[in-house]
């Protein structure tokens, strides 16, 4: 099968959705396909030598280390890029909708026997249905989430701004209730994208994310009292000043440290938080870590923290379970369902739940090891690439009949009404 995976940006460390393309699309190499990678920037950096990358080239107004940039007006190719720059201007996040737009002119597409949208959902992908190209999208979690908690925690200068920000959430329920064929990661996030954004349950499909077992396992020895955290964005959605506060009164009675890996402006609240709580010293924060950095981080940790407000899934949870690290995590979204067995549970928000679960897992060697084997036996059971990748090209053939009995039907209803006319 020729499969045509699109990306609006794809950088592993950009977040999960980059961790998906370059995972899933080994996995379907792995089966025999042939896989073809459109990515916005930022690129991907690791695809498996099998998989073709096509890049789709914009104005990547988001770069580090100059976000919000104002390009040169030699940069700008055409009207798309117009469109993006204006859109940044007005404070809105244009990258789905254009790279949508970029790849709905794109007539390579029309060479493969089926389209893979990565979360991008923008308009766009409706061009590419009408010509009838079999489509298949990922939603790892309906934004709108995002959203609410983001919204809720600005102030009300800002929240104009934000609202604003997040208008493209608009866009993607609009786009997902025409698709045909719809994926997502956690039974959690299927009923929330079903509630948000109006989708018929018959379209959607649960398939949830893989691990490299090969790189996510036990390695080393563990350091004492160190606790590890990973959020793909410094956002209130994932909890991170609330796992602060918890560090920060752990650190009353027991020598602890915090491994961070998250981007961290240094004149963010986070920032501030960390040097007001008196953490300087005992938060370490990581970007841009490779798999094998990563792996031994996370099997270096006693206990490894997942305070978010809400997960689609969370991958980087499976990725601590498959080093056997013990998770603590808030009963938020599809976590519990995530971890199932394997993991503490707390209420989101709950500061010292969080810290008494923490306290207590830090006490209790016994305990951190029942929880490592609960980990790692869930992810032998349940967290393969190979049968995420199995298990997607179902969803493909379910999309590839869909379009091509729609196909005919339409052919004959154009006979009909062409014999009708004469």
């Amino acid at each position: 099968m020729r499969i045509a995976l699109l990306s609006y940006r794809s950088k592993e460390h950009s977040g999960g959705q980059g961790v998906y393309v370059r995972h899933l699309s080994r996995g379907l190499a792995e089966l025999g396909h042939e896989v073809t990678v459109f990515s916005g920037q930022p690129y991907p950096e690791a695809l498996d030598p099998r998989v073709r990358l096509e890049t789709v080239p914009s104005l990547d107004l988001y770069r580090d280390p100059d976000p919000f940039r104002t390009p040169h007006l030699r940069e700008f190719r055409g009207p798309v890029d117009v469109l993006e720059y204006l859109l940044m201007l007005t404070a809105a996040f244009p990258e789905p909708l254009t790279f949508t737009l970029r790849m709905a002119r794109d007539r390579r597409l029309d060479e493969f026997d089926v389209v893979h949208d990565n979360q991008s959902l923008g308009y766009g992908l409706l061009w590419l249905l009408r010509r009838g190209i079999p489509l298949v999208a990922t939603i790892h979690h309906p934004i709108s989430r995002d959203r609410k908690v983001d919204i809720a925690a600005a102030s009300l200068r800002k929240q104009i701004s934000t609202r604003r920000w997040y208008g493209f959430v608009r866009m993607q329920a609009r786009v997902a209730r025409q698709l045909p064929a719809l994926l997502t990661v956690s039974t959690a996030s299927a009923t929330d994208t079903i509630e948000d954004f109006g989708i018929d349950p018959d379209r959607m499909a649960i398939v949830p994310l893989g691990v490299d077992t090969d790189v996510f396992r036990p390695r080393g020895e563990r350091v004492p009292g160190r606790i590890v955290a990973i959020a793909s964005a410094d956002s209130p959605l994932k909890g991170v000043a609330h796992l602060l506060e918890s560090v920060a009164k752990l650190r009353v009675e027991r020598d602890v440290e915090l491994h961070l890996v998250s981007r961290i402006d240094p004149k963010s609240a986070t920032a501030r938080r960390i040097e007001d709580l008196g953490l300087t010293g005992a938060v370490t924060l990581h970007s841009g870590l490779s798999d094998d950095a990563l792996a031994d981080l996370l099997a270096s940790a006693e206990v490894m923290a997942v305070p978010s407000l809400y997960e689609g899934f969370s991958l980087p949870t499976v990725e601590a379970l498959a080093c056997g690290t013990p998770v603590v995590a808030s009963r938020a979204g599809a976590l519990p369902e995530t971890v199932g067995e394997a993991a503490r549970l707390v209420t989101p928000g709950d500061v010292g739940e969080l810290t008494e679960a923490l306290g207590e897992l830090l006490d209790d060697p016994a305990e951190r090891d029942r929880l490592a084997a609960l980990g790692l036996a869930r992810v032998e059971e349940r967290y393969s690439w190979t049968s995420v990748a199995a298990a997607t090209v179902t969803a493909y053939e379910t999309a590839i009949a869909k379009t091509q009995n729609a196909t005919k039907t339409q052919n004959a209803t154009q006979k009909r009404n062409a014999r009708a006319d004469r």
